[in-house]
């Protein structure tokens, strides 16, 4: 065969565990069949024997190599000349060996020379750019990344795309080997260079597959059934609770004491919380405000006072003794509202229209963190003058009555506006303009499935109705699709609670 047919393949190695349930020519013969009808384009199988078996059952490109453990020698792979003799007479067309720099039973230079002699192509197993280097220099046709991460030192994780693309800058014949385990991993080869990628464990061997699937499903289970306590800290009260997925096995609600401070408001929690101890294995927490990489701060201070950078997780980590994770509070319910509820696991952006405006953006089945979401305070539909919140929540609602002359709170004018007054109806109008406008811009921005509204105003009867109706002239394809958040005020602490649970 010539180097190029091997260009654009994707390479399965047929490699059972060995001693394993798989470990038998029938399987590996009928795994290397399974592979080729599926859109596999070469194999790469250990051993004389098993080349043998695979080369009589199909007439793919076989890359042969053999395994050893040596006890003068760290070389395991296709370490003699005579393993080169024995695969080449079971049918390989490429033979693979260890190309690293260390000692071994034949020189590199050796392995080559017995390759070509019988007419047969060379893969040469590189841990690093040097072995590369000095194995096209000797004659190797392709090079692999097969050895990166086991020539001393802890395992990586994850496949060495850095090396693939180096040795493209040496070669076109780079073939992508080692750790590569999902799909976007293998893509990831590809779009480094390799002209072939190699897949083994993630799909012929069963008993590693296995237990990465029963490690996650562990994992997963045992923290569903631990609960975690959550904690969402407001402008006016603080509600703390036990969650468990998406139950709510107990919650207390406490004011917030705008004139104290983070330590106090923490305090306040761990009594509230004292008579949980021993329920919960990890502390999630939703704050108004920017949380980046623990810290707390404020970014409105009018909603709640915060010092600059206040080291939230470490100080309840410290107090509850237990990990602890933090994060914006429109964000938590965003996340909860994607994952539990209205946002019925799409593309979301959640807003929560109350006190102020918040809200948090969940793409691709991941929440944007740190400063995203934060549409309360967008400045553009003021011209720069003030944020949006404070033209539109239920704040300035409360400002825009008592200038009309009506002492009256966002509840209540939405009652009075109900009632006919005309006064009511025009503040609730302005609000859901402004509002509608946002959710336009926001679907420009981010093409959600969904935008989720919550919070006191925003599922205030008629409200959803009010900013939908500026929005009906709007083409389909530009159209938001406005839903109404349905995990109410627990939202944050659902949503706050399962985030811990994934980053705990």
């Amino acid at each position: 065969m010539r180097k190029e047919d091997l260009n654009l393949s994707l390479i399965v190695s047929c490699q059972p565990v060995p001693d394993g349930a798989m470990d038998e020519a029938v399987f590996v013969a009928g795994f290397a069949r399974a592979a080729l009808a599926a859109g596999a384009r070469a194999l790469r199988i250990e051993s004389s024997a098993y080349v043998a078996a695979v080369r009589s059952a199909v007439d793919a490109p076989i890359i042969g190599i053999v395994k050893r453990d040596l006890d003068d020698s760290p070389v395991r792979i296709t370490p003699f000349i005579a393993d080169v003799e024995a695969l080449a007479d079971a049918g390989a067309d490429i033979i693979a060996f260890d190309a690293t720099d260390r000692p071994r039973p034949a020189t590199i230079e050796a392995l080559l020379a017995a390759i070509k002699a019988r007419g047969l192509l060379s893969m040469a197993d590189c841990s690093c750019l040097d072995d590369a280097k000095r194995a096209l220099a000797a004659g190797a046709d392709f090079v692999g990344s097969t050895m990166s991460g086991y020539v001393g030192g802890p395992e990586p994780a994850e496949p060495d795309i850095a090396l693939i693309a180096a040795m493209r800058q040496l070669t076109p014949y780079v073939i992508a080997e080692g750790r590569i385990r999902t799909p976007q991993q293998a893509a990831d080869a590809v779009r480094a260079g390799a002209c072939a990628v190699v897949v083994g464990s993630a799909i012929t061997r069963t008993e590693h597959v296995t237990s990465w699937f029963h490690d996650a499903v562990s994992t997963a289970f045992s923290q569903r059934d631990a609960a975690t306590l959550a904690i969402d800290i407001g402008g006016t009260k603080t509600l703390t609770a036990l969650v468990r997925g998406v139950q709510v096995l107990a919650e207390a609600t406490i004011a917030t004491s705008r004139e104290a401070g983070p330590d106090d408001w923490l305090a306040a929690i761990a009594e509230q919380a004292k008579h949980w101890s021993g329920r919960y294995e990890r502390v999630g927490i939703a704050v108004t405000g920017l949380i980046d990489e623990g810290r707390w701060s404020a970014l409105n201070p009018a909603t709640l006072a915060i010092p600059d950078g206040y080291p939230l997780v470490a100080q309840a980590s410290k107090l509850f003794g237990k990990p602890a994770f933090a994060v914006n509070d429109a964000q938590a319910a965003a996340w909860g509202e994607h994952r539990f509820g209205a946002g019925g696991n799409e593309d979301t952006v959640f807003l929560t229209i109350s006190t102020g405006i918040g809200g948090g953006v969940v793409i691709n089945g991941s929440p944007l963190l740190g400063l995203a979401g934060h549409f309360g305070l967008l400045r553009s539909p003021t011209l720069g003058e003030a944020p949006l919140e404070d033209v539109a929540s239920g704040r300035w609602m409360a400002t825009e009555a008592a200038r009309s002359g009506h002492q009256a709170e966002a509840p209540e004018i939405f009652e009075h506006a109900r009632n006919g007054a005309a006064w009511a109806q025009t503040i609730v109008a302005q609000s859901a303009l402004r509002v509608a406008l946002l959710c336009r811009d926001i679907q420009m921005m981010f093409a959600p499935k969904r935008i989720v509204i919550g919070g006191g105003i925003g599922l205030s009867s008629g409200y959803l109705d009010a900013i939908s109706a500026h929005l009906v002239a709007l083409p389909p394809h530009l159209a938001p699709h406005l839903v109404a958040a349905s995990l109410g005020p627990r939202a944050g602490i659902i949503g706050a609670a399962d985030l811990a649970s994934r980053n705990g």
